[in-house]
């Protein structure tokens, strides 16, 4: 019973922050679960030895995406006519029977599937994360080398092919098809020119967004109902099949002390994470944070360091904050949703 209700209360916290984030229908199947799994029916089955899963592992989330998985694949058409993500009304039935029914015809594989991490590449984050990188550049007055950390596909290591307009100022590609309009409340100052002169990311489990299993994989993570997150996801992956990048599979920690072991002159280095720290062991973001401070201490005016990162506040927000040496100064930038907008700039934002 004690573990039903450790997984009991993963659910119901991601139940509440689905709501919190405007997903009414995986909140509405989140409660569902929930009383199936209380009631011992296929939910206990499938997740109930999970209970001494980290916290920060995302349970929830993993479960979902791996039923979405299936849905979007084509093997699950009664939920399928339910998810938007796949051209469905919510309305039209009972979500939560039809997941529970796609749940019990798959049991092995959702079982199987949720040794798999989340896989989170939310672009709309490059619209919070801008204006860190437009700071650094205008700070620095040198080109960028970002270096990000679970960086997935690295669609937010692109950040500069999308296209940024606040009203005042255009950043990245005025071209491009994936815009970022009315996001910001207030805008951050993208002024001047951010110039990327090489960019690497690493993962624990890299993706690649030219294959069709991986791009399936990147949508099964984003929930199905919020429509305007699955296009922009759909649009980042054009854009970035066209632009490789390289994404190493490495331990965060490891990788950023290597990349950062030598300052690299005429550049600004830019150690970047969303939504990452979660999902690192304490002694491995211990690790990290370690060979980050280590790193800012051999930094200097020709080969400066920052440190930007998007990771949460409260339940529905994350901080964007900056750290910036030499000098070593800790700023809060701004809040923004966990998967972006809205982007409210400023420290009192």
């Amino acid at each position: 019973m004690a573990a039903t209700e450790e997984v009991a209360g993963v659910l119901a916290y991601q139940a509440e922050a689905c709501r919190a984030v405007g997903s009414a229908l995986y909140e509405q199947i989140l409660l569902g679960a929930l009383d199936d799994l209380r009631a011992g029916g296929v939910c206990a089955r499938v997740l109930d030895d999970h209970h001494v899963d980290p916290y920060g592992s995302a349970l929830a989330l993993r479960f979902l995406g791996a039923v979405h998985r299936i849905v979007l694949d084509g093997r699950a058409p009664d939920l399928a006519a339910l998810y938007p993500s796949t051209g469905g009304d919510p309305g039209a039935g009972d979500p939560v029977a039809a997941f529970l029914a796609t749940v019990a015809a798959h049991e092995e594989e959702i079982r199987h599937r949720l040794v798999d991490g989340v896989q989170t590449n939310e672009v709309g984050r490059s619209a919070a994360l801008v204006g860190g990188y437009a700071e650094v550049a205008r700070r620095t007055g040198l080109p960028l080398r970002v270096l990000e950390i679970g960086a997935s596909a690295g669609l937010n290591l692109r950040f500069d092919r999308y296209c940024y307009d606040t009203g005042r100022h255009v950043l990245g590609d005025p071209a491009s098809p994936l815009r970022f309009t009315d996001v910001w409340a207030p805008a951050p100052d993208l002024s001047g020119r951010v110039e990327v002169a090489e960019r690497r990311g690493c993962d624990r489990n890299p993706l690649d967004p030219a294959s069709e299993d991986d791009r399936l994989t990147l949508t099964s993570y984003v929930w199905p109902d919020q429509v305007t997150r699955l296009a922009r996801l759909r649009t980042a992956l054009e854009i970035a099949a066209r632009h490789p990048v390289e994404i190493d599979h490495a331990d965060a920690a490891d990788w950023a002390a290597a990349q950062l072991a030598d300052p690299r002159p005429g550049v600004a280095t830019v150690l970047v994470h969303s939504i990452v720290l979660q999902y690192l062991a304490p002694a491995r973001r211990r690790d990290l944070r370690a060979a980050i401070a280590d790193a800012g201490r051999r930094a200097g005016p020709a080969a400066p360091l920052a440190w930007l990162r998007m990771e949460p506040a409260t339940d529905d927000l994350a901080e964007v904050r900056l750290t910036l040496w030499p000098g070593g100064t800790d700023e809060l930038l701004g809040r923004a949703g966990y998967h972006g907008a809205p982007v409210h700039w400023g420290a009192d934002g």
